[in-house]
């Protein structure tokens, strides 16, 4: 994990980025810059650029933050229960730098079965031609 003093991530995260990744936020449901980009390319970590998920696993799911039916085979994200708001969820964050990155559900229409919802502001697309695009 990176050895960042909180002081660190604020100073390199905007605040809206920083109430998410650090401190567990969720951004507005439909207002992510990533729910309907369709570039191809790898969704990495906005705060270390571990690869997480990539375009050919996301889909729309309908539910206002983008969406994933698998991980990449980098396995860089991990899985804690979460039982705040009177909800029983599983979190998922980066495990290189301990970013909360959203929720999944056992709901996903694809052969997974599984639903990544992640927030936007959690995550940036690096496309093929190297050009990141943040969330």
């Amino acid at each position: 994990m990176p050895n960042f003093a909180d002081s660190d991530w604020k100073a390199s995260l905007s605040d809206e980025e920083y109430r998410v990744t650090r401190r567990g936020g969720t951004e507005s449901p439909y207002s992510g810059a990533l729910l309907n980009e369709k570039r191809p390319g790898e969704y990495i970590c906005k705060c270390c650029g571990c690869v997480l998920f990539t375009s050919a696993s996301k889909f729309d799911s309908g539910c206002g933050w983008p969406s994933f039916d698998a991980q990449t085979e980098d396995n860089n994200v991990g899985y804690r229960e979460d039982n705040t708001f009177g909800m029983k969820r599983v979190e998922i964050y980066c495990k290189n730098c301990d970013a909360h990155l959203g929720h999944v559900f056992d709901d996903g229409p694809t052969q997974t079965g599984q639903r990544y919802c992640v927030n936007s502001l959690s995550v940036s697309l690096k496309t093929k031609d190297d050009e990141i695009i943040p969330g």
